[in-house]
């Protein structure tokens, strides 16, 4: 399925998501209070997560971005339960927190390319797709998350008020998605694709 992807290419990709899944897990067991918002820090870093995937398919196809979602999704349980386990909770947490984030993760993200790919092929305007796909995944993500990791949990604090804090993150990560790293996105794809042109250009000059 992923014989024709460049190697090194997926390799950086792969790392960075973890790197992200593995920050965004470490954040999420610190809960904040914004203008009396339950939330947990982790709200701030996961958008960065799905800013990442879109620009893979926008600019190298969605055979990367789902390859760079299957070879993640093994590493970000991995990641995710040792974090826990530094931190200090018991096995049993960490591994259902672990699995939780790696099947938000997995679950949210391929939602997020099969709804880009699909607003991208109907509509030419490059807003359009990361902000919807944006939307859903976000929210697909915090919920599927906060339900798997702490419905009925020994977290008596999460497991009392995880519904309204998916609600709170949901809607924060949405508006930080939005407001902040889709103006990203677009200096980044526009930057992408005049050194692509460029070269292009060049090639064909020569």
């Amino acid at each position: 399925m992923f014989k024709n992807i460049d190697r090194k290419i997926l390799t950086v990709l792969v790392i960075f998501q973890i790197a992200v899944i593995t920050v965004s897990n470490f954040l999420v067991s610190i809960p904040i209070e914004i203008y009396n918002l339950k939330l947990t820090w982790s709200a701030f870093s996961f958008p960065i997560v799905v800013l990442a995937i879109d620009l893979t398919i926008r600019i190298l196809g969605k055979s990367i971005a789902r390859a760079t979602i299957a070879f993640s999704y093994p590493f970000a349980i991995i990641s995710s339960v040792g974090v826990l386990l530094f931190e200090g909770s018991t096995q049993n947490e960490a591994l259902r927190i672990g699995f939780a984030s790696a099947s938000a993760y997995g679950i949210s993200t391929l939602l997020d390319v099969y709804i880009f790919q699909i607003i991208r092929e109907k509509y030419k305007y490059w807003w359009l797709a990361p902000s919807i796909s944006t939307v859903f995944a976000n929210i697909i993500d915090t919920f599927v998350f906060f339900y798997a990791a702490f419905y009925e949990s020994s977290d008596v604090y999460m497991s009392e008020n995880w519904i309204e804090i998916a609600l709170n993150q949901s809607i924060i990560k949405i508006l930080i998605g939005l407001l902040f790293f889709l103006p990203f996105y677009g200096v980044i794809l526009n930057f992408i694709l005049k050194n692509i042109n460029k070269k292009t250009d060049s090639k064909n000059s020569g």
